[in-house]
């Protein structure tokens, strides 16, 4: 659901209830899945991306206590999403081991798909574990902030938007620990 800004995506699938094979009469539930690009949260996610013009979306941990594909992940997963959408491709950029000495060429190469009118989401670490992520973030178009409930501290989300400046953030991502393991891209 969205609220304020956030979009929280819920562990809940479609279709979820436990439902019994028909030559089988044992109470074994057999769970539906739901890729996360049909999931109508993920959807609702996107639209609330798309309500304001961007080629570069970054998406930034709110602070330490994620694994380092958290926001790949989410990267990935708002690109199919996309697709299912818009009916063609936007581009996932991993930045979340770029090092200090390529911080120009990996800029250059977000400003090159971006100019030949190409749109791109850029994964990133948090500010605190990389020196490059606020710059790669102050070079985009938008941001999203992206928390992972009960694992991150609101004084480090509060610290990134700061770092990052308010007005660049579209708003943010509440992700419950248990679905890093059900909505992997």
């Amino acid at each position: 659901m969205v609220v304020a800004g956030a979009c929280v995506v819920s562990n809940k699938r479609a279709g979820s209830a436990p439902k019994e094979a028909p030559e089988q009469t044992s109470v074994l539930a057999r769970r539906v899945h739901v890729e996360p690009w049909h999931d109508p949260q993920w959807q609702q996610l996107w639209l609330a991306i798309e309500r304001r013009p961007w080629r570069s979306l970054v998406l930034i941990p709110a602070g330490e206590g994620a694994p380092l594909d958290f926001t790949v992940s989410i990267a990935v997963n708002l690109s199919r999403t996309a697709m299912v959408h818009i009916g063609s491709a936007i581009q996932v950029a991993d930045g979340t081991i770029v090092p200090l000495n390529q911080l120009n060429p990996f800029l250059n190469e977000v400003r090159r798909c971006t100019s030949s009118g190409e749109r791109l989401i850029v994964a990133l670490p948090p500010t605190d574990a990389s020196p490059v992520t606020a710059s790669i973030a102050q070079s985009s178009d938008a941001a999203v902030l992206c928390i992972l409930l009960e694992r991150m501290a609101s004084a480090d989300a509060n610290k990134t938007v700061k770092l990052i400046g308010p007005k660049r953030f579209l708003g943010s991502v509440l992700v419950h620990p248990d679905q890093l393991e059900n909505h992997r891209g």
